[in-house]
C-alpha cells in the first residue's frame, strides 16, 4: 500500500513538456503542430527550466539552431531566431535522390556538368541538413529540397552552377 501511494504521488509530478513528432533540421520554423507534449517526470525540478512546457506558448517565428530528432524533448537551447540559427534556407532542383530522403535527413550533394565531363562529380555541399523534401514534380521527375546551409556554402553553390552549362544534381543520403 505504502508502494503504491508512492507510485501515485510520483505521478502527480510529472509535467507536461513539447517532444519532436518527427525529425526536425537545424534552421526550421518549429510550430506546435511539429510538436507533441509528453508526460515527463524530472527528478531535479531545476532541469524542467530546460525544456518548453506544453501549456507554454513556443515564441514567435521560432526557429532550431540545431536538429531535433523524432520524439526528442525540445530543449529551449535548440531555438532561436533567424538571425540566430546562422542558417539559410537553400532551396534546389534535384534529378537523383534517394526516396528515403525527407525532412531532418544528413545529405550530401553531388554535381557534374553533363556537357563537359560526363564521368566526373564533385561533392559541392556535404553533410547539410534537410529542411523540407516535397514531393518530385510529376511532369519533370525534378525533386526540390530545401537544405539548412551557411552563407559560405550557398555562395559557393550559385557560383559552382554559374559555370555549369548543364549540371546534373544528385543527392546520397548518409
Amino acid at each position: 500500500m505504502v508502494a503504491g501511494a508512492r507510485l501515485l504521488g510520483a505521478a502527480d509530478e510529472s509535467v507536461t513538456v513539447w517532444a519532436a513528432s518527427d525529425d526536425l533540421a537545424a534552421g526550421a520554423e518549429v510550430t506546435a503542430d511539429d510538436l507533441e507534449p509528453r508526460q515527463v517526470r524530472f527528478v531535479d525540478a531545476d532541469d524542467l527550466d530546460r525544456y518548453y512546457r506544453a501549456d507554454q506558448a513556443l515564441p514567435p517565428e521560432a526557429r532550431l539552431v540545431r536538429g531535433v530528432g523524432d520524439g526528442e524533448l525540445l530543449p529551449r537551447a535548440a531555438l532561436g531566431t533567424s538571425d540566430a540559427v546562422g542558417v539559410l534556407q537553400l532551396p534546389i532542383a534535384v534529378d537523383l535522390v534517394p526516396d528515403s530522403v525527407d525532412s531532418g535527413s544528413v545529405v550530401s550533394v553531388y554535381v557534374r556538368d553533363t556537357a563537359r565531363c560526363l564521368d566526373c562529380a564533385g561533392a559541392a555541399l556535404e553533410s547539410v541538413t534537410v529542411v523540407d523534401a516535397p514531393a518530385a514534380d510529376e511532369l519533370t521527375g525534378v525533386r526540390q529540397l530545401v537544405l539548412a546551409v551557411e552563407q559560405d556554402e550557398a555562395d559557393r553553390w550559385f557560383e559552382l552552377l554559374a559555370t555549369l552549362e548543364t549540371p546534373v544534381v544528385t543527392v546520397v543520403g548518409s
